[in-house]
This record gives structure tokens, C-alpha cells and sequence, in this order.
């Protein structure tokens, strides 16, 4: 009885084509465990070692395949239905859509980070409209924000 997955059955060889099955199944244990430690909610990307010992850069991790897995949080409709919203937008692809999705929960992400340190510098979990603005003013990139939840 073949275990699950086995089929079709791997040839028995040492050539080019069983060592390339080989390092295609490393590679894919090696970015399975990746993507196990981000989806875990690790945040940061791991440091992992280079060949000399040293660590080595930090990898960016590849989009999860598994099944039910979202790939965005927003949803992706609502991020189009925003994009065509623009008169000079005439046609937007799936892919512009998903990375316009993707900037966009990254950008969310940062701000409530920054807002919640100053939340935290006032000895709160919360966070309120003040600490944003707080964090708008305190970091150089929200500078295109300032005045705009007024």
C-alpha cells in the first residue's frame, strides 16, 4: 500500500532527474516549515544561518497554498470596487488588485502598530483616535496623513 501523495510512484535512480525530485522535496519541507512559523503568528521573519555559520538575510516568505488559506485579508472585491471607483481607472488586473490588497494590510498593520506603542505609552491597551494622530506626527512616512482625520 502506497502512503498518501505517492502517486505516481518515484523512479529509483541517481540521475539529474531524481536529484532534482530530491531538492524540489527539500525545498518544499524547507518553505512548508516557513510558512508554518509565519501562519504560527511568529510576525518577524526568522534569521537562519548561511553556509558559513553567520545568519544570512532573512528570506521573504512565498504566499500559502494551503487549502482555505486567504491569501489577502481584505477582500478582494471590495479592493476593486475601490480602484475602478477612480475615473482614470479603466481596467485593473487580479494581480495589481491582490498587491494593491497586500500594500494595503501591510500600511493598516504598520499605523496600528505605532499607534498602539503610544497607547502603551500611556499606560493603555486601547487605542483612540489620539494615538494616531500621535503616531502620524511622531513617524516621518504618516507625514502625507497629518490633517486628514481632522
Amino acid at each position: 500500500m502506497r502512503p498518501q501523495g505517492a502517486w505516481p510512484p518515484a523512479r529509483a535512480g541517481k540521475g539529474p532527474a531524481s536529484r532534482a525530485r530530491a531538492q524540489s522535496a527539500a525545498a518544499r519541507s524547507t518553505l512548508g516549515a516557513r510558512m508554518a512559523a509565519a501562519a504560527a503568528g511568529s510576525g518577524t521573519p526568522r534569521e537562519e544561518e548561511g553556509p558559513s555559520g553567520e545568519a544570512a538575510a532573512p528570506q521573504p516568505h512565498a504566499p500559502t497554498s494551503a487549502p482555505g488559506a486567504r491569501l489577502s485579508r481584505l477582500p478582494l472585491a471590495r479592493v476593486k470596487a475601490l480602484v475602478k471607483a477612480d475615473p482614470d481607472v479603466t481596467l485593473a488586473g487580479q494581480e495589481a488588485i491582490f498587491i494593491l490588497a497586500r500594500a494595503a494590510e501591510l500600511f493598516v498593520e504598520t499605523i496600528a502598530k505605532d499607534a498602539y506603542c503610544c497607547a502603551q505609552q500611556g499606560k493603555r491597551k486601547t487605542l483612540q483616535r489620539r494615538d494616531l494622530d500621535n503616531a502620524i506626527e511622531a513617524v516621518d512616512e504618516f507625514a502625507f496623513l497629518e490633517g486628514t482625520l481632522d
